[in-house]
C-alpha cells in the first residue's frame, strides 16, 4: 500500500513539475520489519551477544527453567546441538522465571546447573522475562505480529520454542511439550 502511495506521489510530482521528492528516513524505516539480527542480548556470563553473528544459520530460541517438569528437555536440546549444531543451525537458551518461579537462580547458578546436569554447551543467555510488563525486547519481537510480521504468539510455559530461518526471520513457534528432537523440528532443520 505504501509503495503504491509513493508511486502515486511520484506521478503527481511529475505532473506538477516538481523535480525533487524528499523521502524521510523515518517513513522508510517504518516499512521495514525487524529480524533476529537487529537484536543484541547478554550472554549468561554477562558479555554482549550480537544476534547478527548468527547470519546464515537456522536458530531455535527456547526459554528455559531449572526446576520445571520439562527441565529434562535440556538433555534433548544438547543432543540436538551436538548432532546438528554448527555452521547451519544453533540453539539459544534464555532462562526465565515467568512460570511458577521455576528459574529462581542467578545467571552463574543457572550456568553451573546446565553444565553439571546436562553438559550444556549451546549458547545460554542471561536470565530474561519472556512475558508481562517486563518482557525483554527480543521476546516482544517473537510474540507480536506487528513486530515480527508472522503471528501473535503467547509463551505458554517453559521450553516454548521459536524457529528462525537463515535470514533472521521468525518462522513459527513450537509448543513447550514438543521435544526438541521431534520429527517436525528435525524436518525443519534439515530442509
Amino acid at each position: 500500500m505504501r509503495i503504491q502511495l509513493l508511486a502515486l506521489g511520484m506521478m503527481l510530482a511529475s505532473f506538477l513539475g516538481i523535480s525533487q521528492i524528499r523521502i524521510f528516513p523515518e517513513s522508510v524505516n517504518s516499512m521495514t520489519m525487524k529480524n533476529l539480527y537487529d537484536f543484541q542480548v547478554k550472554a549468561i556470563d554477562g558479555s554482549d551477544f550480537d544476534l547478527a553473528s548468527l547470519k546464515g544459520k537456522k536458530v531455535m530460541i527456547v526459554n528455559t527453567a531449572s526446576e520445571c517438569g520439562l527441565t529434562p528437555q535440556y538433555e534433548q536440546l544438547q543432543e540436538l546441538y551436538t548432532e546438528l549444531g554448527g555452521d547451519d543451525f544453533t540453539i539459544i537458551g534464555f532462562p526465565a522465571n515467568n512460570f511458577g518461579a521455576q528459574e529462581p537462580g542467578e545467571n552463574e547458578e543457572i550456568a553451573a546447573f546446565c553444565s553439571k546436569n546436562f553438559g550444556v554447551d549451546f549458547p545460554m543467555m542471561a536470565k530474561v522475562s519472556v512475558l508481562g510488563d517486563d518482557q525483554c525486547e527480543l521476546y516482544q519481537w517473537l510474540t507480536k505480529k506487528s513486530l515480527n510480521g508472522v503471528a501473535d504468539y503467547t509463551v505458554k510455559w517453559n521450553f516454548h520454542k521459536f524457529l528462525i530461518d537463515e535470514e533472521g526471520n521468525l518462522v513459527r513457534d513450537v509448543h513447550p511439550q514438543t521435544l526438541p528432537t521431534d520429527p517436525e523440528i528435525l524436518d525443519w532443520i534439515n530442509q
